[in-house]
């Protein structure tokens, strides 16, 4: 692959409709074969996610020759291969899976979330060869990102190559988009359900049980604490924007007519924690009231925060080299399931707020110049030459 044309790479792996929800196996060899023949090794490790659909994780190293002898850390940047779903899309062409240039844009589901960032270092691994490099450097691409960090959840429990990383504790670079700007920190996330099981019946009869009735308590409840994470300060973290634990929650009985007793009844609550409030005891505060009321409480699967010191040297170095100081965001990342490496850092090309979206694009200007800062990245952590 010498002399990535960035478009056109970015368009083979958008072609590839690898939603969460399905299997993001084809994409994954199709890197490995970009990677293979820039000179890496890789090694994938597969899983069956909870649907039963083969899922892979592939981390690719590409030592520097004669080996890596004096333990050099290196590099080592981090994706995610699998996309959200298009229930809708309004891009310029009727198909989110093939990419258009419009208006200085790239559009497609992933462009932005985060295959363009993949080629973007991609590009810079073709850029900077092997004989350059003085210490190693590690491309990681997971599943299931989207869907709870599953992937890099299932990578740090069977990958051996993951060991190494750990061991070598290299700049670890989650390459979310974050228009290019350093994150040294964001926030976790944790979740959970409340269920009422009532009894259906037609509703102009006594025969039912309405489950929406033992709910209402408890979105009373979920009311009032969402109200104290908004006016307690001991819930607060002002290093992030908003500085307040982001409660959220709804209710969904499921009911499709009116003339229906509802027989079960779902409140759920999502949160956003951080480094030094995990909302632990807010939780705790409802699944008490649910078991005094005998309905179900059930906890989703969330994810870590993230804090690394602005003042590490991991984080200076990467914003002398691209001139901007470090912040915070408050969404969350596979980062948080890194916790074992210690130099991490969010930083890629694109603008966060065009992930997920129904025309999702990537500025060329931003493609270009992630291609460009990455080429920079690695020849400051795996050459001599910067």
């Amino acid at each position: 692959m010498s002399n990535i044309c960035l478009t056109d790479a970015l368009a083979d792996l958008i072609r590839f409709p690898s939603v969460s929800a399905t299997s993001n196996v084809d994409v994954s060899n199709h890197v490995r074969g970009y990677l293979e023949e820039l000179g890496f090794v890789v090694e994938t490790t597969e899983y069956l996610d909870s649907a039963g659909i083969r899922k892979m994780n592939l981390v690719a190293c590409r030592d520097p020759i004669g080996g890596n002898p004096r333990g050099n850390s290196g590099l080592a940047y981090f994706c995610h291969t699998d996309v959200v779903p298009v229930t809708q899309w309004n891009g310029p062409s009727d198909d989110a899976f093939v990419a258009t240039i419009a208006n200085e844009r790239l559009y497609g589901r992933g462009s932005c979330d985060m295959k363009g960032s993949l080629v973007a270092m991609l590009a810079a691994a073709d850029r900077v060869t092997r004989a350059e490099q003085t210490s190693p450097l590690w491309i990681v691409c997971t599943a299931d990102e989207e869907v709870g960090f599953e992937g890099a959840a299932h990578l740090v429990n069977h990958s051996a190559a993951y060991r190494e990383i750990v061991d070598a504790q290299p700049l670890a670079i989650i390459g979310e988009p974050t228009g290019l700007r350093v994150v040294h920190a964001h926030k976790g996330i944790a979740g959970f359900s409340v269920t009422s099981h009532g009894k259906a019946a037609h509703s102009s009869t006594d025969a039912g049980v309405n489950a929406n009735i033992a709910i209402v308590p408890i979105l009373e409840l979920l009311r009032d604490i969402g109200d104290e994470t908004r006016s307690d300060e001991s819930l607060m973290d002002h290093r992030f924007d908003p500085p307040h634990l982001s409660w959220n929650f709804g209710v969904s009985d499921g009911c499709t007519a009116v003339n229906i007793t509802p027989e079960r009844s779902v409140a759920w609550c999502c949160l956003r924690t951080m480094p030094t409030i995990d909302g632990e005891g807010l939780i705790a505060r409802v699944a008490e009231a649910a078991k005094l009321r005998g309905l179900e409480f059930k906890r989703f699967k969330g994810g870590n925060p993230v804090w690394i010191q602005p003042d590490s040297h991991c984080i200076t170095d990467l914003c002398k080299l691209v001139g901007s100081p470090s912040n915070t965001v408050c969404y969350g990342t596979d980062a948080g399931e890194f916790y074992e490496l210690e130099q991490r850092v969010i930083f890629g090309p694109g603008d966060i707020a065009q992930a997920h979206t129904t025309n999702e694009w990537i500025s060329l200007d931003q493609l270009s110049r992630g291609a460009d800062i990455y080429t920079d990245v690695v020849r400051r952590w795996c050459t001599m030459k910067l």
